[in-house]
């Protein structure tokens, strides 16, 4: 047998090592560039038993930023097979080290001494993973050699960034270090944010392509599975949920059992539902037939399939509860984020009450194939923040003489406020007192663009509601944005962990 081996194939070497009394040894981490402090500290931690397991966390679940990990998991794995100290070496297959742990039960886990002060841990995972280490009878032990950094060798050695990404973070790093990115992003939780927006399923039917139909023009296509995932104002309520404490998701849905239990069971825990329910309005569903590219990871989309009704009004029975509920609670919350699809929530009268009564009103209206040019921006006159995309703007302002930066900013001056033009694979442009300041795109590797925007407009709208400076929050949004192209149709939300993991990352030049 050789040092790398499977869980499964480690049982009978974890029942030998205990038969014989033999210490076990674990250590955990990405280990993406194997450098001097990863040896001190393989060979202190082997001192501790008489086995050293290391594991990696497969390439999959590894959200440190931009092109990482570097190298994949069969290469990290052979790096770290061939270190003398090394024992055994596992792959770990979660975003967590819990399956490692449950598979080795080792006597100490081991980690470097930057982990020491919990406090200090940007995942906030160590005192949970300690827990689960004595509850198999280990202990947690910590190494205290010297501390390198092989994020930092990587981003100073490797084509990990691109010119224009690692130029930007040389002079963002000059105001600003993790720690202060990481004290904005505490103060989120403190926010009492209230969401107001069309909630929409998001339904992927993934189907190969077979080809053209023999006598028509349409495609034929073998179908797969279906997934839906929760979309819209649901989706941006879920990544702010991992940020703030206090999230409420207020809006109008239809009467579908199986959508009330879902969101119940998904998302009564992580967030308030105050929702309006319809008996004669349905909830929102696109479905998008789509294909996944063998070749890339990018998933295409063939066409999709809406339910939205010709016009796109609720009822008035519900819609009288949902602005008394509006009226009533909105002076309670610091920050409303307004997600406006052009679905038929947020008509005069709602408007009206968010641009009067909200405390701090952060504005994205949307534009898509069933609302071309009947839900431009411009119709609001208040946006403390705003956030919008190419399209959205060049609609808003449909003036073929004006270039995209004085449109941008004319609509910062028609709401006397600042905001942002999120631009796809060119990053994000900034308003800000008149100026215009660019953010390249941190990732061009996406699965998915849809939901990119949405978390882009609810983190750097956070950013701006806890004072953070705008260019920061511009910097977050990217970040959330990043993450969000690289999970499906929002499958999952965008987790703090996460961002401040990327941010880590990123700053580290």
């Amino acid at each position: 047998m050789g040092k790398i081996v499977t869980k499964e194939a480690y049982q009978k070497i974890k029942k030998d090592a205990k038969k014989s009394g033999r210490k076990v040894v674990l250590c955990h981490g990405v280990f993406d560039l194997v450098h001097p402090g990863h040896i001190i500290h393989f060979e202190e931690a082997k001192k501790m038993g008489d086995i050293l397991v290391v594991s990696i966390t497969a390439a999959r679940y590894v959200r440190k930023g931009p092109g990482r990990p570097y190298f994949d998991d069969e290469m990290r794995m052979r790096f770290l097979s061939a270190i003398d100290c090394i024992d055994y070496v596992m792959l770990s297959e979660g975003y967590t080290v819990d399956d490692i742990v449950e598979a080795v039960e080792p006597d100490f886990y081991v980690k470097g001494q930057e982990y020491a002060k919990h406090e200090d841990d940007l995942t906030g995972m160590i005192s949970v993973e300690e827990q689960l280490v004595e509850k198999h009878g280990g202990k947690v032990a910590y190494t205290e050699g010297q501390v390198f950094s092989s994020t930092r060798l990587l981003n100073q050695a490797m084509p990990v960034m691109s010119t224009d990404v690692k130029l930007f973070m040389e002079q963002f790093h000059k105001k600003y270090c993790l720690q202060d990115i990481k004290n904005y992003v505490e103060q989120m939780r403190e926010k009492k944010v209230l969401v107001v927006g069309d909630v929409i399923i998001d339904e992927y039917i993934y189907c190969s392509v077979q080809g053209l139909m023999s006598k028509d023009m349409g495609y034929s296509a073998r179908y797969e599975r279906m997934e839906q995932y929760l979309g819209g104002s649901l989706a941006i309520s879920r990544h702010l949920a991992s940020f703030s404490n206090d999230v409420t998701l207020m809006s109008v849905i239809g009467s579908e059992e199986n959508i009330h239990s879902r969101l119940l069971n998904e998302l009564s825990d992580k967030m308030r539902l105050d929702l309006v329910f319809s008996t004669k309005y349905s909830t929102i569903m696109k479905s998008r037939y789509v294909s996944e590219n063998e070749k890339r990871q990018e998933l295409d989309k063939i066409f999709s399939v809406n339910n939205l009704p010709m016009m796109m009004k609720i009822d008035k029975t519900a819609m009288d509860t949902f602005k008394q509920h509006l009226q009533e609670k909105i002076r309670d919350y610091d920050t409303v984020i307004l997600c406006d699809f052009g679905h038929g929530l947020i008509d005069d009268e709602v408007m009206d009450i968010l641009q009067e009564k909200a405390s701090f009103l952060a504005v994205n209206c949307q534009t898509n194939s069933s609302n071309l040019g009947k839900n431009l921006i411009t119709k609001y006159r208040r946006a403390d923040v705003f956030a919008l995309d190419q399209r959205e703007l060049s609609l808003a302002f449909s003036n073929y003489q004006k270039d995209e930066e004085g449109a941008l900013l004319d609509l910062a001056n028609h709401f006397r406020s600042n905001g942002w033009l999120t631009t796809g694979s060119k990053g994000a442009v900034l308003a800000e007192k008149n100026q215009l300041k660019s953010c390249p795109a941190f990732t061009l590797t996406v699965k998915d663009t849809i939901g990119a925007g949405d978390a882009f407009f609810a983190l750097a709208s956070m950013m701006a509601a806890v004072g953070a400076p705008l260019e920061a929050g511009t910097f977050i949004g990217n970040i959330a944005g990043a993450l969000a192209a690289n999970i499906v149709g929002n499958k999952e939300a965008v987790e703090k962990v996460n961002v401040l993991k990327y941010a880590g990352t990123l700053l580290n030049v």
